[in-house]
This record gives C-alpha cells, structure tokens and sequence, in this order.
C-alpha cells in the first residue's frame, strides 16, 4: 500500500511538472498572459550598447501597443546555435534578426501577404537590391533592417603626395591600377592597394558582376560562368596587380595597412567608417570600378528581421516587424546603420552626404544581382572550394595562373 502511494505521489508530481513547462513555454512564446496581451519573442545578434538601444525602442513600441508584449532575447556569438536549436524544439523566438535565408527559410514564415496587404508604396520605400536579400526565390521572408555595400577607401596624403587627383565616380580598373602603381613607392614602403588573401567567396563575386561574370548562371551551372573569359579575365586583373607589385595581401581585410598610412587603397564595407577616422586617416570614398561600359557592382551585406513560421501570433509580429523597420526606428539607428528606406535617406539628406552617398550609389548600382550562395543548393562546399583556389591563385608561394586554378573547381 505504502509503494502504491509512492508511486502514486511520483506520478502526479511528474504530471504537475509537464503542466508547469508547457505553461511556461507556452507564456514565453506568443501566447496571451492573463491581462489579455500577447506575448512576443525576439532575437538579436547584438550586444553591448546596441542592446541598449534596441531595448529603448522595444519599450516605447509595448507603451504604444497595450495588446503586444515584445520581449528582448539578445543571443550575442551564439545567436546561430540558439535560433538553430529553437527552431529544432520548434520553440523559435517569434521574430528574429536575419540574413542567411537560404539556409533558414524552412522554418521562416514567407511575408508576401503582409507586404503585399500594406501596399505597393509601402515596398517601394525599401531600395529595391535589399528584397534581393531577405528573399528566396519569390518568397520574401524578411523585412530589411541595414546594410552596407562595399565601396573604395583612398588615403587622401597619398594621393596627394604621389600627385594623383582624387578618384571620382565612374572610375575604372585600368585607372584604379595606374593609381596603384603611382602609390607604390619601395623607398616609402607604400603601395597602391591591399586585398585579403583569402578572400571570401561570397564577397568577391561582385567584382565578377562587374565583369559581366558570375560564378553560376541562373540555373546553378558552373561550367562556362565560372570559367567564363570575363570572369577568368577579372581573377588575372587582381593576380596581374601581385605580380607587378603594385598590391599586396593581407591577412585582414586590408584594414590594418590602412591604418599604418602605407596603403593607398582597400575595397570594404562601412564597417570601417569609424575605425579609420578614430586611426586619424586622412580617408575619402568612391564607387568601385568599373571595367567599362559595364557599371561597377557591390555584394551586399544585409541585415534583415524574420517572422518564425511556427510563431501563435504573426499578425501582432508583423506589426511589430513594420515597427522595427519604419521611420523612427531607422532614423534611431542613424549612428551605426545605414537607413534602408528612401524616405529617411530623403529627409536626413544622406544623398548630399559626400561619404554615405558613395554606399547608396553603389546599392542602386547593385540591383538585379544574385549572390550564388541563394542560387546553388550547395554554397558551403562551392565556397570551401573557391577559398582553396583563391589562396592558390592570390598566395605568393603559389601564385598558380588564374585559368588553371578555376578550371579545377569547375570540372
């Protein structure tokens, strides 16, 4: 008898258990609590002040919506392992920063219904390239939150030591190298340009778009894209700039040669806009260049925020979606985020900003472009072999001819 109520007691306890978790979790994940509001998850990759302000925001979104409570779930260098182990639970946070769709967008809600519900004007307030990022095909699974593109960092006390006029808009590669070799000077142990020596993949194929090149056509083929004349022609340019010794390789982003003063030029993204003002760099910006009559194009590093397909509430996500992409919230992030809408690049006048009106003109610059890591179903072993061709091509104890190296991946 006594067992019986042991076991009796273990059971009931293990029940009560179950309940309270499945409460728990159900209050945590776009559920209503009891004073009628819903609950919302979302998750950030951000941290330090970023979560500060994003808090800030957060809270004047839950005062201004008495139904809705948003709740900060910031992930830091571990937001890919807690999204990825969320969405296995299927316990996701109802809304997510995103950016690696392709990956992911099995378990995104695909937003076109609610886009298309808000109207054509509304869509059209975003620079068109970004749709390109935050969607798969024709889904679109993510509004866009920031972005850069990648433009030219030129030392202004080189060029003006080396005689050179500033580069301008409209440039090309032909010029961009007569720049390089006029910078380079062994004495003063300068040179023209830096470039990663394993660049990444993804990064690099802009410079193949600017060529009229790519690495896959639309259907994913390799053969004759990869190994096309244009694209061979633009990895021989940057092998040809090594080997006359009017650029060298860097084990960063070029970023720290920049900083000594003894490199004219790096090609990078506006995360650099502060470092290099706080470096005391002499520093102006220009449009990449182009190899023509072709303009010039830029991958894009995007930022965007996802709806979970799994969220209880997506109606009350996607308002607080169009909250975290709106007016305010862009003008808010104006310090560290370009603005992705036309308006507010409008009303803060960024088009007359002689640095930030570089990246606008490369992203208008970039529409119609597909990075191949959102075209091919398998990007992470392309990418791993196009890092090892890379470093064959661009590593000085190899150096191997461009056309030999490519062609090895494509066949």
């Amino acid at each position: 008898m006594k067992g019986l109520r042991v076991h009796l007691f273990l059971v009931i306890t293990l029940v009560l258990a179950l309940f309270l978790s499945a409460c728990s979790s159900s209050e945590s994940s776009g559920s209503e609590s009891q004073d009628g509001k819903v609950t919302l998850r979302f998750a950030t990759w951000d941290v330090g002040d970023d979560v500060e302000l994003q808090q800030k925001l957060i809270d004047q979104f839950n005062a201004e919506n008495t139904d809705i409570n948003v709740v900060l779930e910031a992930y830091g260098g571990d937001y890919d392992t807690k999204i990825t182990a969320g969405i296995g639970a299927k316990d996701a946070p109802d809304v997510m920063y995103m950016w690696n769709y392709p990956q992911y967008k099995d378990a995104l809600e695909p937003l076109n219904p609610y886009i298309e519900d808000r109207g054509e004007e509304y869509k059209a307030n975003f620079y068109e390239a970004l749709w390109n990022y935050n969607s798969v095909g024709d889904d679109v699974y993510g509004l866009p939150v920031g972005y850069t593109t990648h433009v030219v960092y030129y030392n202004k006390d080189l060029f003006d030591k080396a005689g050179l006029d500033y580069p301008k808009a409209g440039w090309t590669w032909d010029e961009f190298q007569a720049a390089s070799e006029k910078l380079t000077n062994k004495e003063e142990k300068t040179t023209g340009f830096a470039f990663p020596g394993k660049p990444d993949p993804y990064d690099f194929e802009m410079y193949l778009w600017g060529n009229g090149a790519s690495y896959v056509d639309e259907a994913g083929k390799l053969e004759g894209n990869l190994n096309s004349p244009e694209s061979i022609e633009t990895f021989e340019m940057f092998h040809s700039m090594l080997e006359k010794d009017i650029a060298i390789t860097s084990e960063s982003w070029g970023d720290t040669e920049m900083k000594s003063g003894k490199v004219g030029m790096i090609i990078n993204g506006a995360w650099y806009l502060s470092a290099f003002e706080e470096a005391g760099i002499n520093f102006g910006v220009v449009e990449v260049p182009s190899f023509g009559d072709t303009p010039s194009a830029s991958i894009v590093s995007s930022s965007g925020i996802a709806m979970s397909k799994d969220s209880a509430h997506k109606e009350e996500a996607f308002r607080f979606m169009e909250f975290w992409t709106g007016e305010q919230a862009n003008k808010e992030r104006l310090s560290f985020e370009l603005p992705v809408l036309k308006s507010v690049v409008e009303s803060e006048k960024l088009e007359e900003d002689a640095t930030k009106k570089v990246f606008y003109s490369m992203l208008e610059q970039s529409e119609g472009h597909t990075p191949t890591s959102f075209i091919t179903e398998d990007w992470s072993r392309l990418s791993d072999d196009l890092e090892l061709v890379f470093e064959q091509i661009f590593n000085p104890s190899t150096r191997v001819e461009p056309k030999d190296a490519i062609n090895s991946v494509v066949e």
